[in-house]
């Protein structure tokens, strides 16, 4: 017996099913299975029976030109990019509602402008009028950009292909719609057809495109999944609404490095970059206090230097809470079971707050013992040597593992004047001036070191 066929795909996972449900089994997401119909191949046809032109084959060794890019003499923007913006490219960016997505991109029109490319902004959540007010706003409003405000893609691509820019913002992905497809704008439908359509006429009339996309609760880029896989680059625009700081962190990049970071200060006239955003993070600190921990990490190909702030409380009766801010709470609770299993320092009936000064958010494990560092200085009310940088990485044993980069971590840290280091053993150092260097093997031996204890 022939299998049934599954023509209902979940957009978010790709996990396929025979009939339509409103909860994907693979993922677990509501509302993202819809109906795939098959490629047609013509009544009684197969598509093996079908002959098409055949494709070029090329050796692995064969060497071709890097792709030409255009640089904005931004610093910050063209390091995310990986060196400037490449034609034909598809870009995807990201943010919270906000968070200034808009105003990054109109700087970023701007200085594309500016560097001789011809530049059209279509704005489907304003009117002209309100972004003319902004460039204004933001001294740009002699900038050489056509604007457009329209949300019918088929009048898009029609304007663009009349116009022929080389460069198309589109703000947002979420409120372009189709026509053909019948759904609401900001549909996950909706938005993988507007996305194909335009990532499709990037790469077949040389036109690069910059697609603004909303943000869930959860920090995804809102629609289905497959259109963080049908763009080149996708950039993620962070920063607390609180602090001044905005990082745009690339995540993925067909042509430049991932995890790479660009910080930008949000002023009066608009964002401002910083060329050491080690310096601005650091900035005001002070004397060392109990729970404050610099920390020497990496961001993409810099190094970055932040603080850690810890703070331990008598917890009430009942269960002790465990709050993060810019680090994921598994990465803690981890490193407080090591502490505890391995060290002998519990932390039981005690509250638990971390913070990542300035909005920086971190993910690599070479924090996990400034974690420890500074969740042991605020338990036991005692502060690191002043000018101390932390980094290593804990493993469930309690041995310490060495990181990468620890060379341009600890010259980072000279730079900017500190002069004691804790790093894991086994790392290769070579002689960093007017640093000295304290390599310890395993957890329980810095603890001891630095509180007496273990």
């Amino acid at each position: 017996m022939a299998p049934k066929p599954r023509p209902f795909i979940c957009s978010s996972c790709g996990a396929a099913f025979a009939k339509w449900q409103g909860r994907c089994d693979g993922c677990g997401a509501w509302d993202t299975i819809t109906e795939e119909r098959p490629l047609a191949a013509g009544p009684g046809k197969s598509l093996g029976a079908l002959r098409g032109k055949p494709v070029p084959l090329l050796d692995l060794a064969t060497e071709e030109a890097p792709p030409p890019r255009t640089e904005t003499r931004v610093e910050e923007l063209d390091r995310v990019l990986g060196g400037g913006l490449v034609p034909a490219s598809a870009i995807l960016v990201g943010g919270d509602p906000g968070i200034g997505k808009s105003t990054l991109l109109l700087q970023a029109a701007a200085a594309f402008a500016r560097a001789g490319l011809s530049v059209v902004y279509v704005s489907g959540e304003e009117a002209s009028a309100q972004v003319r007010m902004r460039a204004q706003r933001l001294g740009l409003g002699k900038a050489e950009v056509r604007l457009a405000a329209e949300t019918n893609l088929r009048d898009i691509l029609t304007t663009l292909e009349e116009a022929k820019p080389d460069l198309a913002i589109i703000d947002s992905i979420q409120t372009m719609w189709l026509d053909t497809v019948d759904s609401a704008p900001g549909s996950v439908s909706q938005v993988r057809a507007a996305a194909h359509e335009l990532t499709t006429f990037a790469k077949s009339r040389g036109t690069s495109v910059i697609l603004v996309g909303h943000v869930t609760k959860e920090g995804q880029i809102a629609g289905p999944r497959v259109v963080e896989h049908m763009v080149d680059t996708v950039l993620y625009f962070e920063g607390e609404r609180g602090h001044q700081f905005r990082i745009l962190r690339s995540v993925k990049n067909r042509f430049g490095p991932a995890d790479e970071i660009g910080v930008f200060e949000m002023t009066g006239r608009g964002l401002a970059e910083v060329r050491n955003p080690s310096a601005l993070f650091l900035d005001g600190r002070g004397k060392p206090s109990p729970g404050s921990v610099v920390f020497a990490g990496i961001e993409g190909t810099r190094p970055v230097l932040c603080e850690l702030q810890a703070l331990v409380a008598p917890a009430p009766a009942g269960q002790a809470r465990r709050s993060t801010v810019g680090l994921d709470s598994g990465r803690l609770a981890m490193i407080l079971a090591v502490l505890e299993a391995r060290c002998g320092m519990t932390f039981t009936g005690l509250d638990v707050y971390l913070n990542v000064a300035g909005g920086l958010k971190i993910s690599e494990p070479a924090a996990d013992l400034a974690v420890a560092a500074a969740l042991l200085s605020a338990r036991e009310d005692q502060a690191l040597p002043e000018g101390t940088v932390v980094f290593g990485e804990i493993s469930l044993s309690g041995a310490l593992r060495p990181v990468t980069q620890m060379e341009n971590r600890l010259k980072e840290a000279a730079k900017l004047g500190f002069r004691n280091a804790l790093a894991p053993a086994g790392g290769r150092l070579s002689e960093t001036s007017g640093l000295s260097v304290s390599q310890v093997s395993d957890l329980p031996a810095f603890v001891g070191e630095q509180f007496g204890a273990g």
